[in-house]
């Protein structure tokens, strides 16, 4: 096995190199497709908005390279702005495409009195389909740590593994579907429920 992290010049990749690290693996940062070689997973750790992710993106031919990997059902787990670009569009950034291999959109949270936004700290997600190949050990309601004023509305509910509320607002916390996983929080800065969360997508 070997585990790449994609690097579009905006995610937090030391965070997750450092849990990679922590469970034996050496991960390879991958800039361009180029730069692939023989990596078998792939993860990326997202960070900051939608528009400029994908501008990222595509700068450096990725957004064709991913598409093609996840078409091909090959394992990819993507994090926060990593999991939103998974959708068709979002709010944050109007007349800006995502990557579109999963149906939905990416909605902001509504104003609630006394809510702030974003969406910031430690909260439960709330398992939908018992133990999937990713969520194994971690039991019914984990908690996770959450950065995000943004969520994934997925069309097809049978592909959500989890969900979180935050005020009256209840969204879509994590899909999985074949060997693609991808959730809302950061598995990276969640202690040892992310550590699990991560170890079982790399199958070790």
């Amino acid at each position: 096995m070997n585990v790449g992290i994609i690097d579009y010049g905006g995610g937090n990749l030391r965070s997750v190199a450092n849990a990679l690290r922590e469970l034996g693996e050496v991960p390879r940062i991958i800039a361009n497709p180029a730069e692939v070689g023989d990596a078998t997973h792939l993860i990326l750790p997202g960070q900051g908005a939608f528009g400029d992710c994908m501008e990222r993106l595509e700068s450096r031919g990725l957004v064709p390279f991913l598409k093609d990997w996840i078409a091909a059902d090959r394992p990819y787990f993507g994090i926060c702005v990593g999991y939103q670009i998974l959708f068709s569009n979002s709010e944050e950034a109007p007349g800006t495409e995502g990557l579109g291999t999963v149906p939905g959109i990416v909605r902001r949270f509504v104003d609630e009195p006394g809510l702030k936004i974003p969406h910031m700290g430690w909260n439960s997600a709330l398992a939908k389909h018992g133990e999937t190949q990713v969520w194994q050990g971690l039991g019914s309601e984990p908690y996770f740590y959450f950065v995000h004023s943004y969520f994934p509305d997925p069309l097809d509910p049978a592909t959500v593994v989890a969900q979180t509320t935050y005020g009256t607002q209840t969204f879509a916390a994590a899909v999985e579907r074949g060997n693609l996983f991808a959730c809302q929080f950061h598995p990276e800065k969640s202690q040892v429920a992310g550590i699990r969360l991560i170890r079982n997508f790399l199958g070790i």
